[in-house]
């Protein structure tokens, strides 16, 4: 019986999948690489996330004037268009901006993991902003109220709507570290996968299938997963612990 593409795929797998884990400087450099890139972006991206959407979770640019009104919506349609960004938009538009002809072109930061970490801070920023903006916003009006009607002023409501929200601000930065970690088409194209220095798991195994060496493929797909499920375990432990006094 001939084989079949099944089959062929099947085995390719399978021989894939035997223990041939080499963890050689250069895959430590590479997912050292990959945990500082994402790392950054999303401490710098929640930094700068977390407050944005704090404030307009608490609707702080609402208010009776049409104009603050008008601002409060556009800032929250920006946030929301911003966080389905693809990121070879993304990584297009930072090269655009940092290479030679560009406006950043003389800082000579193209190819290079700052680079990257630009790339992927423009793409967290708006993810945390907006998953935080819907966890402040989701319990904003009933703590609120609660709050007023017991007497506290209104920066002492703020303070509790902030607090009784905390686990969604982590869940935000969750969900940003998962997409930061996971992106390849933009930091490939403002990083270029230039070995020893701009290559990560995922630009890693994209090379690494082109070449057709399927057994290193694995081999880094299965150290980004471990990676990625041990930092989210571990954010997920302190979310579900945080409400506990």
């Amino acid at each position: 019986m001939g084989l079949t593409m099944e089959n062929i795929s099947l085995e390719l797998l399978l021989r894939a999948l035997q223990p041939n884990f080499s963890f050689d400087s250069e895959v430590l450099n590479i997912t050292l690489l990959s945990l500082k890139v994402s790392g950054t972006a999303v401490l710098i991206g929640a930094l700068i996330g977390v407050p944005m959407g704090m404030v307009l979770g608490l609707r702080g640019f609402s208010g009776k004037q049409v104009l603050m009104r008008f601002i409060d919506l556009t800032l929250r349609s920006i946030i929301n268009t911003f966080m389905g960004l693809p990121p070879v938009v993304v990584g297009l538009v930072v090269y655009l901006l940092l290479v030679g002809s560009g406006p950043l072109g003389p800082l000579g930061l193209l190819y290079s993991p700052t680079a990257m970490i630009i790339t992927q801070l423009i793409m967290v920023i708006p993810i945390i902003t907006g998953v935080t903006m819907s966890a402040v916003g989701s319990v904003e009006k009933a703590i609120r109220e609660k709050a007023l009607s017991l007497g506290a002023t209104d920066r002492q409501a703020a303070w509790m709507v902030l607090r009784e929200a905390r686990m969604g601000m982590l869940t935000a930065i969750i969900v940003a570290f998962g997409a930061a970690v996971s992106e390849v088409g933009g930091i490939m194209i403002t990083g270029g996968n230039i070995r020893w220095f701009t290559r990560t798991l995922t630009t890693a195994i994209v090379q690494e299938v082109n070449l057709g060496d399927f057994n290193k493929a694995i081999t880094l797909g299965v150290i980004l997963l471990s990676m990625a499920f041990a930092i989210n375990l571990a954010l997920t432990i302190i979310q579900l612990r945080g409400p506990k006094r």
